[in-house]
């Protein structure tokens, strides 16, 4: 179809043929490029970027196979629709199958006489709309009958701007065809003057731009689903920076065995350690603590909430500092572990905890200590281990108003008390984890500090991969 204009403005040259021919060859050069990385260089391994590449580099080569073909159509031409094409008995029954499926492969044109309100398509425009070749084509008035509801609105303007005030089209709107599929049609077209300068009839170029729109709607959707990820990526790297350095100014920073101010026990050599997850991401609750207390007993605890991330590290950090400041006062571990229960229930965001709490006075060498579901110390003793009988005990944040029992255990110089929290030995809890470390009494017997005791932990279990964090907490009692 040769190419109508406005009455005031001269028609266009038309590019000479050679020139195109360097442009489609460049064209086709620069496709074979951009098709050959996109072969090599994307997979479909579930990463939201390589998808959001994968969507670009079809975008850019259907793109290209869409240039390729327009600068085709412009060095051979468009030919207007025969008069045969016109007539519904030489049409055929069916439309023709598209020769393929590029996304340029579906562009038609159609003209409306406005004078004899008769109208002619191309064969394309019917496979475009999906209509038999044997119906007539469609009016103007009978056009938005195939649009979406949604849209005729926008046609209806489209064509009136452009038959009463001579502006040309340029729009899409979804057309929905027989065998209920929709398409996403692109439109352009211009008003036909004649010789006084009025609208005789109107053409258009329609092209189906389902398929593109589609490779852009991708390229947009992977692109914010890349978008989305590197934020919740940012957002818990800064989470857990936070936790991580909320858990290093909660924990004792002990580089080795814990030296407590002058006159505290000199007979208590205490060391302790925090085993991170394999999981560098996932910052946990757990803690480990020795404080000197006014009355110069020591307060030794290990505990730990359930679950990871900023908000449960600040939770360990509240519970942490409400037991050191009921511990001053001097109250009994039984009642300790109570309160530590009211507090857990009351919070914010309730949750779960375990904690064993242990009272050590070194003038009788007597340590009381309660638990709050959570495995019970070990003592070591001339080469021997055994597990503390716990007193009773549930999870905090468990039961409201639950009440803790306490147990007193004599200790003797030369002996060692391990205190640790769920997790230490990786895949195993309960009885199965204790004995596990119970078979370390040999080694542990042999350690010369506290400290030594703690690398023998670690050493044995320190370089598994653990799904959760741990801490250890050793005291050997001095002569």
């Amino acid at each position: 179809m040769p190419p109508h204009v406005f009455a005031d403005r001269p028609a266009a040259q038309p590019p000479e043929p050679g020139s195109v021919d360097a442009l489609i060859s460049q064209t086709r050069r620069l496709l074979g490029d951009v098709d050959a990385v996109r072969r090599e260089a994307t997979s479909d391994d579930g990463d939201p970027e390589r998808r959001w590449q994968r969507a670009l580099y079809e975008l850019a080569v259907h793109q290209l196979t869409d240039l390729d073909k327009h600068l085709a159509q412009l060095r051979d031409g468009l030919p207007r629709p025969t008069v045969d094409s016109l007539v519904p008995e030489a049409r055929g029954a069916t439309p023709a199958e598209p020769q393929d499926d590029s996304l340029l492969s579906r562009v038609g044109s159609a003209e409306w006489n406005l004078l004899t309100d008769e109208a002619s398509w191309s064969g394309e425009l019917y496979e475009i709309l999906g209509r038999s070749q044997d119906a007539p084509p469609l009016t103007l008035d009978e056009l938005p009958s195939v649009v979406h509801a949604d849209d005729q609105t926008m046609l209806t303007r489209m064509v009136t701007d452009c038959l009463i005030e001579g502006k040309p089209i340029d729009g899409e709107f979804r057309v929905l065809r027989p065998d209920g599929t929709a398409r996403t049609v692109h439109m352009m077209g211009e008003p036909v003057l004649d010789a006084n300068g009025s609208t005789a009839s109107m053409w258009a170029v329609l092209r189906d731009v389902s398929e593109l729109r589609r490779t852009q709607r991708t390229v947009r959707e992977t692109h914010d689903t890349l978008q989305r990820r590197r934020h919740i990526e940012q957002i818990e790297q800064t989470e857990h920076r936070l936790a991580t350095e909320l858990q290093e100014a909660v924990l004792p920073p002990w580089g080795g065995s814990l030296r407590f101010s002058q006159g505290a026990p000199q007979d208590l050599d205490l060391a302790a350690r925090h085993l991170p997850s394999s999981a560098n991401e996932l910052v946990g609750g757990d803690w480990y603590d020795a404080l000197e207390l006014p009355d110069g007993q020591t307060l030794l605890s290990v505990g730990g909430l359930a679950g990871h991330g900023v908000t449960v590290t600040s939770g360990m950090a509240m519970l942490l500092g409400a037991l050191r400041g009921m511990a001053v006062t001097g109250t009994p571990p039984d009642q300790l572990m109570g309160w530590l229960n009211r507090l857990t229930d009351s919070a914010t965001q309730p949750t779960l905890g375990s904690a064993v709490c242990c009272r050590y006075d070194s003038r009788s060498r007597t340590l009381t200590w309660a638990q709050a579901g959570h495995p019970a110390p070990l003592l070591f003793r001339d080469g021997v281990g055994r597990a503390l009988t716990p007193p009773e005990g549930v999870l905090l944040g468990a039961t409201p108003g639950a009440t803790y029992g306490q147990a007193e255990e004599s200790l003797r110089a030369g002996d060692l008390l391990l205190l640790h929290t769920d997790g230490l030995v990786p895949h195993l809890t309960g009885a199965a984890a204790a004995n596990r470390l119970l078979d370390l009494a040999p080694r542990l017997a042999g350690a010369a500090t506290a400290q030594d005791c703690v690398r023998t932990v670690f050493e044995e279990f320190g370089a598994h991969e653990r799904a959760d964090d741990a801490c250890v907490l050793v005291a050997r009692i001095g002569s």
